[in-house]
């Protein structure tokens, strides 16, 4: 054995002798789907956060009940904890058990966490079907959230049939989302993908997502943001919003979503906010080598946005838009205008750009419409422009 041989084989064995592993069923978890094994998966996360060492909890092959989880990371002795999952963690059936308590399992205060695989599963139909009933029903649950925590890892994750969202990225620094996939029906409500809100330097990358609501969705005090490679559909599409209910709130600000794909969903790339006076505001953002197959608005700005149109502000958007960029957008439209930017009458979009977006209606040339919007247009073939 050579040298440099023999110096990676006592590394790589150094390593693992370093990394205490945490199995959940030696906690008393269940693999039955039957047994709720909230507790054990709490006491296996207390074990890792009291550990000195880097550590791994592990889940086996197998479905666990879990009820609720909350994991907190302020007291941890060492921040790197890897969460390695083999099987599948299942949320209540029974929506009233969950439904109104905002999320089935959380992360805060945590530094360095990673997740390698496995499927979180909502089970929300229930609740949805309480919901499209329009009866009364509880609010409904985010799958999987992370607060106020830094450099976090989710890879080969599978989220799927959340009550509400299904994952969300709040007050984080540094989160790097990888061959994600997010699952629901066309007709969930309010089941969005992934919600990101204050936080900085989040990536979501080579990821499938399909739900009944955005698939991705950008809210107030979001900077560099980088998506790609992402499959969308069905959905709403990829949401910058809505911004603008606060009177003073957060701008988003750099954000690149490029290499993407829409497929049969309500929007392509959305820009929306209430029409009311607010401080906030949209710049430096990019769309980029994208997709759209049969989406009702592949690319659209409402600054009047106002879902079931009821109680509806009809004032001006304060929310300032402005160094938009769209290019190289192809595809087809399943409306005839494939481009409305409906900026606001007090606060009108600037500086944007749309080169070579080409979207066809019908096989013949889709259409745009522009109000209240300034900038450059350039590379059309297929589209009328209004810039």
């Amino acid at each position: 054995m050579s040298p440099l041989a023999i110096f990676f084989f006592f590394f790589f064995n150094l390593s693992l002798a370093s990394n205490t592993i945490y199995n959940v069923q030696n906690y008393g978890a269940k693999s039955n789907g039957k047994t709720d094994s909230s507790k054990a998966f709490l006491s296996a996360w207390g074990s890792a956060c009291a550990s000195t060492s880097a550590s791994t909890i592990y889940v086996p092959r197998g479905i666990y009940l879990i009820r609720k989880a909350y994991f907190n990371g302020q007291t941890c002795k060492r921040n790197a904890i890897t969460i390695r999952i083999d099987g599948t963690l299942l949320a209540p059936s029974d929506y009233n058990v969950i439904g109104n308590d905002g999320n089935w399992i959380t992360f805060e205060n945590v530094s360095r966490v990673s997740i390698y695989g496995g499927i979180f599963d909502g089970q929300g139909a229930s609740l949805w079907t309480c919901k499209n009933s329009k009866k009364t029903c509880p609010e409904g649950t985010t799958a999987l959230a992370f607060y106020n925590s830094n450099n976090i890892v989710m890879n080969g994750v599978t989220v799927q049939n959340s009550q509400m969202f299904h994952i969300l990225v709040d007050g984080c620094n540094n989160a790097k989302l990888q061959g994600v996939n997010v699952l629901a029906p066309g007709n969930s409500p309010n089941t969005d993908g992934i919600h990101v809100q204050s936080s900085s330097g989040v990536s979501i990358m080579n990821s499938n997502i399909g739900t009944g609501d955005d698939c991705i969705s950008i809210g107030p005090g979001n900077s560099n943001l980088w998506i790609e490679g992402i499959a969308c559909g069905p959905g709403h599409g990829i949401s910058i919003g809505s911004l603008g209910w606060e009177s003073k709130e957060q701008g988003v600000q750099n954000v690149t979503v490029k290499t993407v794909t829409f497929t049969g969903t309500q929007n392509g790339v959305r820009v929306k906010t209430w029409a009311r006076p607010s401080s906030g505001f949209v710049r430096h953002v990019l769309f980029q080598h994208i997709v759209m197959s049969n989406v009702q608005n592949p690319i659209i700005i409402d600054q009047n946005y106002c879902p079931n149109h009821e109680s509806c502000p009809h004032q001006g958007s304060g929310v300032k838009i402005s160094d938009v960029t769209y290019q190289d957008i192809h595809g087809t439209s399943a409306t005839e205008v494939a481009v409305k930017l409906d900026c606001s009458k007090t606060n009108p979009c600037s500086g944007i750009t749309l080169d070579n977006v080409n979207l066809s209606y019908k096989n013949g040339r889709a259409e745009a419409s522009c109000v209240n919007a300034a900038g450059r247009a350039s590379g059309f073939k297929e589209l009328t422009s209004c810039l």
